[in-house]
């Protein structure tokens, strides 16, 4: 009986020029896949199919995939295949064959044998903000008139002239919200546009967890000490506005 190519489990294999391995960061925590190379080309295999149409995969430059038929390489919708199989590679995990190095000079720079910046890209996951950075002029009065227990659970620092309020529920005051990930504070609606640098970038810059990190959509970021947080309240609030005026 012949065999129903609808139920045949499909591989997946790809290419990449090793002129544009730097980008390969996005998808190195894919343990799965293995990776190989090949004098000017870098081949990759062992996609899961819902890694093969993954925004992750689709935003990689110069990035071929294929599907493998019987020794041969097809490209996606192709009856011809491009290509006949090598088999001489010597394959290996991804994440142990791109080792990440950080620079020592540049905090917004770093990547697997060159430099990558570091950046934000909008994101279509929802995720509940946890902080919101307010400017202390615009919100003076209303923390003046916000019953007690409604500032309760809420702690606050200075940044910049701005007060930077922790907690949930949100104060509903105006201002800039964030969400938490990996000791990161991210701007709602980002995220890294490689996923799999957060965990990275708090090895480097937030050894002992000590910090928050604070994102601006730039790539930039303001460290601040968790220990230099306080309780909110009318008083100590008042009271920080006046040391910030004796300054």
């Amino acid at each position: 009986m012949a065999e129903d190519s609808s139920k045949r489990i499909k591989e997946f294999w790809a290419e990449l020029p090793r002129a544009d391995e730097d980008f390969l960061g996005s998808i190195r925590d894919w343990k799965n896949v293995q990776i190989a190379l090949d004098e000017e080309v870098i081949w990759l295999k062992d996609f899961t199919e819902e890694q093969a149409v993954s925004p992750e995969i689709q935003q990689l430059p110069n990035f071929l995939l294929y599907e493998l038929r019987e020794g041969f390489l097809f490209r996606k919708g192709a009856l011809v295949p491009s290509k006949k199989v090598r088999t001489a590679f010597l394959w290996t995990a991804i994440h142990r064959a791109l080792r990440l190095t950080f620079p020592p000079s540049n905090q917004n720079f770093f990547g697997i044998n060159e430099k990558v910046q570091v950046k934000l890209k909008p994101s279509d996951e929802e995720q509940p903000a946890v902080a919101l950075l307010s400017s202390i002029s615009e919100i003076k009065d209303l923390i003046m008139a916000t019953p007690k227990f409604k500032l309760e659970n809420t702690d606050w620092i200075i940044v910049d002239e701005k007060a930077l309020f922790l907690g949930t529920p949100l104060l509903a005051f105006p201002g800039k919200t964030y969400w938490f990930k990996d000791g990161h504070l991210l701007p709602t609606g980002f995220d890294f546009e490689f996923k799999n640098l957060s965990s990275l970038l708090q090895r480097k810059y937030n050894e002992e967890h000590d910090q928050w990190l604070l994102w601006n959509e730039n790539g930039s970021y303001v460290p601040i000490d968790k220990n230099d947080f306080r309780e909110l309240s009318v008083s100590s609030f008042r009271l920080t506005e006046k040391a910030q005026e004796w300054n």
